[in-house]
């Protein structure tokens, strides 16, 4: 198999407009160690100089505004189609990268031409606080974080093999994502926010796929700077400070996520898990999160389109 080192790898920033993050993330990006890259940052901010500041800023990158105010998954397909790299790295713009990140995180894509998803060590930007070592799957159908919110005390420091990526800091094959695409979507534009990156680490793990951990390859990531605008970062209930819309994401890709990609067997076997979850997100909802229950029914579409996801997927 041809060294991963070899080839170019494609790096995604999508933005809605925060210049101190952005800048931080792209001088990062610049300084990597590794230099065959392409960048494209897909910008949904509504301040129409933005773009052109970027541009004057980053000559080299390619920049597209959108239009309009696109999803994070809507905003990656469109980057991804546009990019030209044998490997795929999605960033939030609120990620800082090591300098040699690039270049250790290829060498999970070489351990086994079946590595299709590699995660490095994500930290806080304190440098001691994890932020996530990999995704798993838990007994409840979402994704957990190892490592998540505790002191790096080298805990994880060896690599290996997980389910899946954080979607901060995605690093993915190209031919992976081209093999488990849906129709024209990579990310599942029904989505938007929240779960994409679960959704597409168990719809790659069903089709033969596997994740690995490289330890070496290290980022920066200010959790939650985007979505909840600086409030709730790193606090326990921090879910209190979505809004309404992005709460509703939330309820809805978890189902959207278990439709397309749990067998009949895990759904089973986990079912007693899985109904725990439901009494306590239900009784949350009730009780602090009343208004959804008007929005609930919305997600209907979203839900019958899900199902005629998993039967393309099931005849793979």
């Amino acid at each position: 198999m041809k060294d991963a080192s070899t080839k170019t790898v494609s790096v995604i920033v999508v933005t809605c407009g925060v210049k101190n993050y952005l800048k931080s993330c792209l001088d990062s990006i610049k300084q990597q160690s590794y230099s065959a890259l392409e960048i494209i940052v897909i910008d949904n901010s509504v301040d129409k100089q933005f773009a052109q500041q970027i541009s004057e800023l980053y000559p080299y990158i390619k920049l597209y505004s959108s239009p309009k105010n696109l999803s994070y998954c809507e905003s990656l397909n469109k980057a991804i189609d546009m990019s030209r790299g044998d490997f795929i790295l999605c960033l939030n713009d609120d990620v800082i990268l090591d300098k040699r990140f690039i270049q250790e995180a290829l060498e999970g894509f070489s351990v086994d031409k079946s590595i299709g998803m590699v995660s490095g060590k994500i930290l806080r930007p304190d440098g001691i606080t994890l932020d996530s070592a990999g995704l798993y799957l838990s007994c409840w159908r979402s994704a957990k974080e190892r490592g998540y919110n505790i002191k790096d005390k080298g805990q994880y420091n060896s690599p290996g093999y997980i389910f899946g990526v954080n979607g901060a800091v995605a690093f993915y094959r190209k031919n992976m994502l081209e093999q488990i695409k849906i129709d024209s979507e990579y990310f599942d534009a029904d989505f938007r926010f929240f779960y994409e990156d679960l959704d597409i680490a168990w719809r790659a793990q069903n089709l033969g796929w596997k994740g690995y951990y490289i330890p070496n390859a290290v980022a920066y990531h200010l959790r939650g700077a985007t979505v909840r605008q600086g409030r709730g970062i790193d606090k326990r209930y921090a879910r209190h400070y979505l809004s309404d819309e992005l709460h509703l994401d939330l309820v809805k890709n978890r189902y959207l996520t278990i439709i397309k990609n749990e067998s009949l067997l895990g759904f089973l076997l986990y079912l007693p898990f899985v109904i725990f979850y439901e009494i306590f997100l239900w009784g949350y909802i009730l009780l602090f999160r009343f208004k959804l229950m008007k929005k609930i029914f919305s997600i209907r579409p979203a839900i019958n389109s899900a199902f005629k996801k998993r039967t393309l997927l099931n005849r793979r």
